[in-house]
């Protein structure tokens, strides 16, 4: 029986996963923020609290074009011109960091905003911690750049690590099963990624394993830790 030979190829098997996120991840996103912000006009929703939340929402949405472009460069062969984005990546990964930890700052620790229930001292370390895991996820893509399984796995973690924001403005999904919608959607495509990029090339990819381990372990952390003393301390002291 005739086999084709295109279904064991791996670089193939890459490049569907990261046409699957190249869409999924700006698809998701404009779900999530459809009636909050980019078609708010047509809505009967609060005004922005600050300029800064438009700032923020810009250099996201930035962020999110700049992953389907690059990915699609990639699927497209057009590697030179995706190396040199990733310069631009860079800098725009920075300001990301930056006006996201600024946005955070001003609605949990000055204008002391949270979600219903919640705490907005002990939430803010839901947004600090999201950077932080980019951070450590966007540089490790950097450093492995030059090794395609290693920088494509790491930055597939960045895109899982902010799409909790996203899922948890889905409107339909009834209150009580948000915590588990947010985080425990992006945890499943974790795990389904890394195995299946272990499937296919049939070899354990450590640096990819570390990504996804990371964005897993993200949410058990926060609970642990928001209410510790320690970490009210950190954000009294923070807090203007």
């Amino acid at each position: 029986m005739a086999i084709n030979i295109n279904t064991l190829n791996p670089r193939l098997a890459d490049r569907r996963l990261f046409l699957i996120a190249a869409v999924g991840f700006p698809l998701l996103v404009l779900i999530g923020y459809f009636k909050t912000y980019y078609f708010r006009e047509f809505f009967d929703v609060k005004p922005l609290a600050t300029s800064l939340v438009h700032v923020h929402a810009i250099v996201m949405t930035t962020w999110v074009l700049f992953f389907t472009t690059q990915s699609f460069l990639i699927r497209t062969k057009s590697i030179k011109l995706h190396m040199t984005l990733g310069f631009v990546g860079i800098a725009l990964a920075a300001l990301v960091v930056v006006v996201g930890m600024a946005t955070a700052y001003d609605a949990h620790l000055v204008r002391r905003t949270a979600p219903p229930g919640l705490d907005p001292l002990e939430f803010f370390i839901v947004p600090t911690l999201d950077m932080l895991n980019f951070v450590i996820l966007f540089a490790g893509a950097i450093y492995y750049r030059k090794r395609p399984g290693e920088h494509k796995g790491l930055m597939l973690m960045t895109v899982l690590n902010f799409l909790p924001a996203a899922l948890f403005r889905i409107p339909f999904i009834p209150p009580q099963y948000g915590l588990l919608w947010g985080f425990g959607v992006p945890d499943i495509l974790a795990i389904a990624s890394f195995s299946w990029y272990t499937w296919k090339h049939r070899r354990f990819n450590a640096p990819f394993a570390l990504g996804v381990l990371l964005v897993i372990t993200s949410l058990p952390l926060r609970l642990l830790f928001a209410g510790t003393p320690t970490w009210h301390a950190i954000a009294t002291w923070l807090a203007p």
